[in-house]
């Protein structure tokens, strides 16, 4: 048996001449009547919403899943009381379960005549329920997404553990249907009463349409939400695949699929060798000796911690809150942007290609070194925690096989 560490060798990543991990400038694409700007790097990407922000004239609506009381937090709600008083419709919700700022923090904000509520778990089947979208609408016209929450960890440069995550600044008729979904979402959390028939419903019946750019919906339905189902259906005849995904422990289903696809055509996948939960990074390397054997190319990021979420297949691209783990397939509210069209691709591959630099790969040696019985236990043991119990109250916990820390120290509540 062998008894290697169960963690992968670090490789050299691209850094600036000052020392720092290189991520892309800012980039921007059209598709047809759309324009996308994209922000891989943290500094750029907080910089951007503030911008966002404070360029509002009318209305600001945003919901994030997680919302902290530290520097970043700080800023980002004096933005939104600055907008609130120069008389923007400023209103904010955020998941009560995933955020750790308390209620007092945003008084100032409903003060200045901003609208603050959570969208609020309720100890029923209810409570498993976590709203883990992400956007900010400027003036129903413009909105910042992609994966990131309002965190300093978000947006902290690589090298001082900053997360590696993606956002994306929206115009263009795709907006209207941010706005028809925000709408929705407010709707039920100021209604009263266990809504679970109704937030399954209105997931249900999210009508995705046509076109190259498409916002797809994901929610507790009975079955794969439709964004899972969408990204499945495009999986399927896919020659060319480039995933990305911070957490990874789908359900069986999509786990075949993927494999069928990797046996089919060219397929790569990034995913996190650090994370503020060890055992998102356990989870995942279960079902590694599969994925390979399939024919996969596997990398696990090293850096940072990794987060975001981008899946290009051929000249199909996904971004946004979804992961490739359960919750976010059968579970979370989650919220995707799917875009057809092959220079998006082929931006899109040219930073993952920047991400693959910074990764240590992950092959039959790495598999046959680690892939020893304790960390097949500690792998497994991962894998069906997560099945049950949700990452940040996992964390909370404590959780996680004896010996094994997650990358940095629990945060104080």
């Amino acid at each position: 048996m062998n008894n290697k560490s169960d963690s992968p060798s670090r490789v050299d990543s691209p850094k600036t001449s000052t020392g720092e991990y290189y991520l892309s400038e800012p980039f921007e694409v059209a598709v047809q009547e759309h324009r996308f700007t994209f922000y891989p790097g943290g500094q750029d990407r907080l910089e951007a919403l503030l911008d966002h922000i404070a360029s509002a004239e009318e209305s600001l609506h945003a919901f994030y899943f997680l919302f902290e009381a530290d520097a970043v937090g700080r800023k980002v709600r004096d933005a939104l009381i600055a907008a609130a008083e120069r008389g923007v419709d400023t209103r904010l919700y955020i998941d009560a379960y995933g955020s750790d700022a308390e209620d007092p923090f945003f008084e100032p904000l409903i003060a200045a005549g901003g609208r603050f509520k959570r969208f609020s778990a309720r100890w029923n089947v209810q409570y498993l329920i976590r709203n883990h979208q992400k956007m900010a609408i400027a003036d129903r016209c413009r909105v910042m997404g992609g994966g990131f929450n309002i965190s300093q960890e978000y947006f902290a440069p690589l090298q001082d553990e900053g997360w590696c995550d993606l956002g994306v600044a929206i115009e263009g008729p795709i907006v209207e249907r941010f706005n028809e979904w925000f709408d929705c979402i407010e709707e039920w959390i100021e209604s009263d009463g266990s809504q679970l028939r109704k937030i399954r419903a209105l997931v249900r019946d999210w009508e995705t349409g046509s076109g190259p750019v498409q916002l797809i919906m994901g929610g507790p339905t009975a079955v794969s939400s439709d964004w899972a189902v969408s990204f499945k259906k495009d999986l399927v005849g896919s020659e060319k695949l480039d995933l990305v995904t911070a957490y990874f422990s789908p359900p069986r289903t999509m786990r075949r699929v993927l494999r069928k696809a990797a046996g089919r055509g060219d397929m790569r996948m990034i995913l996190a060798g650090k994370s503020d939960m060890a055992l998102t990074v356990l989870a995942a390397r279960l079902h590694y000796r599969r994925l390979l054997k399939a024919g996969a190319k596997l990398f696990e990021y090293q850096p940072s911690k990794l987060h975001m979420k981008l899946l290009v297949m051929d000249d199909v691209t996904y971004f946004g809150s979804g992961n490739l783990d359960m919750r976010s397939v059968r579970l979370n509210l989650e919220l995707m942007v799917r875009i057809e069209d092959a220079q998006v691709a082929l931006k899109m591959r040219a930073l993952i290609d920047q991400l693959e630099q910074s990764s240590a790969p992950i092959d039959a040696t790495w598999q046959k070194t680690h892939a020893s019985s304790i960390n097949r236990i500690k792998w497994f043991f991962s894998s069906f925690m997560l099945r049950f119990v949700d990452y940040k109250l996992s964390r909370r916990l404590g959780l996680g096989p004896p010996g094994l820390k997650s990358v940095r120290p629990q945060r104080k509540r």
